[in-house]
């Protein structure tokens, strides 16, 4: 008898990004980041409602990393990739998140 079969429907996929450098993380994904949640540019996007584990790396003055849960809500074809609505975010990714969306507002006009 197969007992994995009432778990599969909680496993999730991992979405595993790393920046090495937090210019390039601004440049790449902050214009696709909101409190709420995060477009993942992907050639492949996931079907929507699939969970997935998020895990972004970013080299700022030290190695942060913005972790999380999420769901895929919507596919885009141009440019590809799917929106992730954040399900679940420690309070320290909640911080990391608010600190690249000010840095952002700052530097938008330059």
């Amino acid at each position: 008898m197969d007992t994995d079969s009432s778990s599969r429907k909680d496993e999730r996929v991992t979405i595993n990004k790393e920046f090495e450098s937090y210019d390039a993380f601004i440049n790449e994904y902050v214009t696709n980041i909101s409190r709420s949640g995060v477009f993942v540019r992907s050639k492949a996007p996931l079907a929507i409602g699939t969970q997935v584990n998020l895990r972004f790396t970013v080299i700022m003055d030290d190695i942060e990393t913005i972790e999380g849960v999420g769901k895929v809500v919507r596919v885009h074809d141009d440019p590809p990739g799917m929106g992730v609505v954040f399900t679940e975010l420690s309070s320290y990714s909640k911080g990391l998140i608010d600190k690249l969306l000010t840095f952002q507002g700052v530097h938008k006009d330059e």
